[in-house]
């Protein structure tokens, strides 16, 4: 089945599917277009198409009530042995706020680091007052 996400799509569904997985395992167009044999263009306008899809899907996290989960976590590099703590070191801080019982909407951003000027207007803007909030006791909220 061709054109099942684009009509007039000239390369095939598993194509797509094969630059998505690329596109989610952070690689380079040209490298994800010499593993795919599509030219680097065409994933340059799918990767773009991707990144769209995110921010879209991002700004329909509004506002709301309810019951929360919200962590932080370090993504990235190999854990560093030996290192006392969470070992963050060449680690990205991201924070997740979940919204639970409505089919379960997540919102995730990369944040400067894990501290309370950080935290607060995020939660703030997408978690109103009158809401319940889990967390892993946060010493920055």
């Amino acid at each position: 089945m061709f054109g099942r996400y684009k009509k007039r799509s000239h390369i095939s569904d598993a194509e797509i599917r094969e630059i998505l997985k690329c596109f989610c395992l952070d690689l380079t167009a040209t490298n994800t277009a010499k593993m795919t044999s599509v030219s680097r263009v065409t994933v340059n306008r799918y990767f773009d198409r991707f990144r769209k899809i995110i921010l879209i899907s991002d700004e329909k996290f509004l506002a709301s009530s309810g019951e929360f989960e919200i962590d932080e976590s370090y993504i990235g590099a190999k854990r560093v042995r030996g290192k006392r703590g969470r070992g963050a070191v060449g680690k990205t801080p991201v924070f997740g706020v979940l919204k639970r019982n409505e089919h379960n909407k997540v919102y995730v951003s990369i944040v400067p680091n894990c501290s309370k000027e950080s935290l607060m207007p995020i939660i703030q803007g997408k978690i109103l007052e009158n809401s319940t909030i889990y967390t892993d006791w946060v010493e920055s909220i």
